[in-house]
């Protein structure tokens, strides 16, 4: 039960449900509060968007004769209506300074400012952002504010339902306010990087409860992989099989290890009861049936790459589990298992030895020129390849609205997570043909991946779409909401998601790394491109959205300017934490979640 009070008394009060019976829609009649509703459902119980209505006392007028009146809302929490009037009664009691106060931690009680102080990192982040330092601890709140309060370690994606004003709220919807473990992993590690052991620490022990095992209801197959998608309390929602997903609780698993989260006993002990589990299902995959899902999982060929719409071999799911098997090798080493440490480092080497073969196209349908006119044809990485046969005509699946295209025809960056992870080298050729074509602005706007934003001091800040022909967005033509009206539109488009500007950056500082050209001046340089660029898709608020707005199509319906967040999801977690992880590689001048060792065994 929810209750609201003022410390001004309403003149009138009501509920109703928006659109029929509630006080706007009383209001546009006449300009008056007729309607004084007590409930929305009366004797037969209903169920709708409900919205609550109250006017307060008519304006004072000063001596200066000008009209003011200042009033403080409390909203009030209970399991029945006495208690949650109750409690409403005893914070207004309290004051607004006192609550506020106590919120922050001032004095002895424990709040925000504390849970800040305590991040020894940041003060020395703060000289390697832009503006001084405002988003860093505002993305610090918010990271914090994403784990679930009632179980610890419980790291959402977002606190919002993305396009909520036009998500129906006759039925529950869970939107972003669940645990992927992939968003969860970017999570822990941005909390490890402002110098936060304990959260990532407990997250990490979290993720056992959504590990596939004997106990999950309802399955039968191969155990060790992750789910899709949980409620924080571990009930599961989507079931798809992401290999990335179940290779990212182990690169963290090490990196807490080596970080000193986790002593060696620790390690051992979570290596034997979640990790072995998780690294067997990536060198065998096997048989899965959870509801819908009845497959079989062949790796390196992943259900679901990380947008969780294809099948297939993907760049960025194989970075991740190449990462996350040479992590799996020296955990079991460390563990005395030294056959599986065996099998695990030979089996990723394997996986990275087919690379080129299975997501490298040699006879691209795409070019890039450059100054001179002169074609660069493939080879490049393509977003994805369904069969492994990545020079043939394949067509990826319809997804969002949109028909699949030709697989040669469509990029996106996921490649470079094979950089940051060690799988491949910044100076690869590969690499940097198909960042030549990703940062190709002549492509129509469907396959392009590409934008450029100018901040208010003429700068040009870099955005990036997840994938060409992506329809996870606004529609282009009628400028509606994605799926506004239950079901995709042809003309909806993915728009531009700010913490792939934060994925180039992390690229640049590795590449500036190896060519040894980390000049104070490049550093700078970089630190304005992208660090800033992070920074300038912010709101007023300092939320950071998923997509932001590229200038393609209508605008909608709220008029979007360029680079403005859409209703997508906002804040979105994985952005304030891509955002927090670049600041710390750009402090510490080396790429905050990379993993040498991967680079190291694959050398061997």
């Amino acid at each position: 039960m929810i209750s609201i009070k003022a410390d001004t008394p309403f003149i009138k009060a009501s509920a109703g449900f928006v659109g029929q019976s509630d006080g706007l829609t009383d209001l546009q009649q006449n300009g008056e509060m007729d309607w004084q509703y007590q409930s929305t459902s009366g004797k037969t119980a209903q169920i709708g968007n409900v919205a609550l209505t109250a006017q307060l006392p008519t304006l004072d007028v000063s001596t200066d004769g000008k009209t003011s009146l200042t009033s403080t809302f409390v909203i009030g929490f209970g399991k029945d209506q006495a208690s949650s009037i109750a409690t409403t009664q005893a914070t207004l009691a309290s004051g607004y300074k006192k609550v506020l106060a106590a919120y922050n931690g001032e004095g002895d009680n424990l709040g925000w400012q504390d849970y800040l102080a305590s991040l020894d990192a940041l003060p020395s982040m703060t000289a390697n952002t832009t503006d001084g330092g405002k988003l860093l601890y505002a993305s610090a709140l918010v990271l914090k504010a994403q784990e679930d309060k009632t179980h610890a370690g419980a790291l959402i994606a977002s606190l919002s339902n993305p396009w909520g004003d036009t998500v129906s709220a006759v039925n529950g919807s869970t939107g972003y306010k669940a645990v992927w473990p992939r968003d969860f992993y970017q999570c822990a590690m941005a909390f490890l990087a402002m110098g936060d052991t304990q959260t990532p620490k407990v997250a990490f022990e979290y993720l056992k409860k959504v590990q596939v095992s004997s106990q999950t209801p309802g399955y039968q197959g191969v155990p060790g992989w992750f789910l899709q998608k949980t409620h924080v309390d571990g009930e599961i929602e989507w079931v798809g099989v992401q290999l990335d997903q179940t290779a990212m609780p182990i690169m963290l698993g090490w990196k807490l290890w080596q970080a000193g989260v986790l002593t060696d006993s620790e390690i051992s002990h979570w290596y034997k009861t979640m990790l072995k589990p998780a690294a067997e299902f990536l060198v065998t995959g096997g048989d899965v049936k959870l509801d819908w899902n009845n497959t079989h999982i062949t790796p390196l060929k992943t259900q679901q790459e990380r947008w969780e719409e294809q099948q297939g071999y993907s760049p960025s799911t194989t970075a991740a589990v190449v990462a996350g098997l040479v992590a799996a090798s020296e955990i079991a080493t460390q563990s005395n298992d030294t056959a599986a440490a065996a099998q695990y480092l030979q089996t990723a080497k394997q996986m990275a030895a087919k690379i080129d073969d299975l997501m490298v196209t040699t006879q691209g349908r795409l070019t890039e020129t450059d100054a001179n006119d002169s074609p660069a044809i493939a080879p490049y990485f393509l977003r994805l390849a369904p069969t492994g046969q990545p020079n043939s005509n394949v067509k990826l699946a319809d997804n969002n609205g949109r028909m699949g295209l030709d697989q040669r025809l469509i990029l996106d960056g996921g490649f470079l997570e094979l950089v940051r992870y060690g799988v491949r080298s910044a100076n690869d050729s590969t690499v940097k043909q198909t960042l030549a074509l990703i940062d190709n602005t002549n492509l129509d706007d469907n396959l392009r991946v590409k934008y450029q934003f100018t901040t208010q001091d003429n700068q040009q800040i870099p955005g990036f779409r997840r994938y060409g022909n992506d329809g996870y967005g606004e529609d282009v033509h009628t400028g509606a909401s994605y799926a506004e009206k239950g079901s995709n539109t042809p003309g909806q488009r993915g728009r531009v998601w700010p913490f792939f500007t934060g994925e180039r950056g992390h690229f640049e500082l590795a590449n500036a790394l190896i060519d040894n050209s980390l000049s104070q001046e490049r550093h700078q340089q970089l630190l304005n491109r992208y660090v800033k660029g992070i920074e300038y898709f912010a709101n007023e608020g300092l939320m950071l959205p998923e997509q932001a707005w590229d200038g393609v199509g209508n605008p909608t319906r709220f008029n979007y300017q360029m680079g403005q967040g859409t209703n997508s999801a906002t804040p979105l977690a994985w952005t304030h934490a891509e955002y927090v992880k670049l600041v710390r590689s750009m402090t510490d001048k080396a790429v905050w979640d990379a993993y040498p060792i991967v680079t190291e065994a694959l050398k061997r």
